[in-house]
């Protein structure tokens, strides 16, 4: 089987391109705006992953926002209510399309059965009184649970009890009904799924097909190690590459290689399909954004090296704490290290950088004011400060323009 090899500028261009309009990064509106847009976006993308950091607006926010025109952080806790979508486990805690829900039973029923650890060894006796008290007095949120160290009737310590909830939960007893920020609901499984929702436990194969199908789709291509990226099941990467195999000797598939030696699978003739044109347009994108979350991908494609530094000792970062990509046409032309103060609805840029590329400053220049005046009404910021950039010569420039904003 062949291997066409990437090595015209415009063939990369191409690539990238098809991976960017696969995450609906490139269109105005991929999926339409407010509300039935967040549903369309993450019925596309397949996972939107929650995050707890909120240095800026939390990243499942953010991803949304960075797609769908009119997206307000509520939407998501609606379209949870609603029952459009569900919370569990992709690689990550995440919310997912309710239409995919029979693909995380078999993670549950390996954690159910023992296979898989969830917490080494459960309370189950906990969890058979949590259970029973969700069951006669309806849902319960994780901080009724109670603080104290006593048990009295109807409340426990507060540790135990939150792990035996989140085992319940993980090997799906319980799903989580509503949140109010990072207090979760819990209810029971058959209350809070809709009824017309596919219970039958996939198959290998079955599941094998959704993971490819959905990559391809969210992502353009994938290499073999994307496909299951984060998933240790040997069995269900077995079936993903005898697929692949199946479906490349068919014909319905191809393969690419990038100048990093990378191999990409995509659907046949999908390099010569019409994609959106690109435009003049910088994306402040979050660190957990579906489009850069493959890190080794990420710098195969766009010879982008981004590594989330706040896991990083102080002493060992080299860009800061919460740096965001920035998207520029078809490239990630560099990261932006930033904090709201929300008492003072202020938006403190401490570092810019911007790294070596072909495009000119001014366009640059003017496309990042652009979106930091999106970002700054998403983050609920009147007004926004600069304190360092790279290149240097670019500081009293950007900072004129930035203090324009108010």
């Amino acid at each position: 089987m062949t291997i066409t090899e990437i090595k015209r500028p415009q063939q990369l261009s191409r690539l990238r391109r098809l991976a960017l309009a696969a995450q609906g990064l490139l269109q105005n509106q991929a999926y339409g705006r407010g509300l039935a847009g967040a549903r369309e976006a993450i019925n596309h993308l397949g996972y939107v992953q929650i995050d707890t950091i909120s240095v800026v607006e939390r990243a499942h926010h953010h991803v949304i926002h960075s797609r769908v025109p009119g997206f307000e952080p509520h939407m998501l806790n609606q379209l949870l209510i609603n029952k459009d979508i569900f919370e569990y486990w992709s690689h990550a805690a995440a919310f997912l399309p309710i239409t995919d829900f029979r693909f995380s039973l078999p993670y549950k029923n390996a954690i159910k059965s023992g296979q898989t650890h969830w917490f080494r060894s459960p309370d189950k006796k906990l969890m058979g009184e949590l259970l029973a008290r969700i069951r006669s007095d309806g849902p319960l949120r994780s901080r009724d649970v109670g603080t104290s160290t006593i048990k009295r009737a109807g409340w426990w310590d507060w540790k135990p009890a939150k792990k035996a909830l989140e085992q319940l939960y993980m090997q799906g007893d319980l799903m989580v009904s509503d949140r109010d920020g990072f207090q979760k609901t819990y209810d029971l499984t058959e209350r809070v799924l809709p009824s017309n929702v596919n219970l039958k436990m996939p198959s290998m194969e079955e599941f094998a097909a959704h993971l490819v199908d959905q990559q391809l789709r969210c992502h353009g291509f994938a290499s073999l190690k994307g496909l299951t990226y984060l998933r240790r099941n040997a069995q269900l990467r077995k079936a993903v590459n005898a697929l692949v195999n199946e479906r490349l000797a068919q014909g319905d598939l191809e393969r690419v290689k990038v100048s990093s030696g990378d191999i990409f699978i995509l659907e046949r003739g999908a390099l010569e399909r019409p994609l959106p044109r690109l435009k003049e347009r910088m994306l402040i994108l979050s660190p957990f954004d579906n489009s850069v979350i493959q890190r080794e991908r990420l710098r195969a494609l766009f010879q982008y090296d981004y590594q989330l530094e706040c896991y990083v000792p102080e002493a060992k970062r080299q860009y800061g704490y919460f740096c965001l990509p920035l998207l520029y046409r078809d490239a990630f032309i560099g990261r932006m290290d930033c904090k709201v103060h929300r008492k003072t609805s202020h938006l403190e840029i401490k570092n810019l950088y911007f790294e070596p590329h072909a495009f000119d400053e001014n366009r640059v220049v003017t496309a990042f004011v652009e979106a930091i005046v999106q970002f700054c009404h998403f983050q609920k910021s009147d007004s926004v400060a600069l304190n360092a950039v790279q290149p240097e010569h670019l500081t009293q420039r950007l900072r004129s323009a930035l203090k324009s904003l108010g």
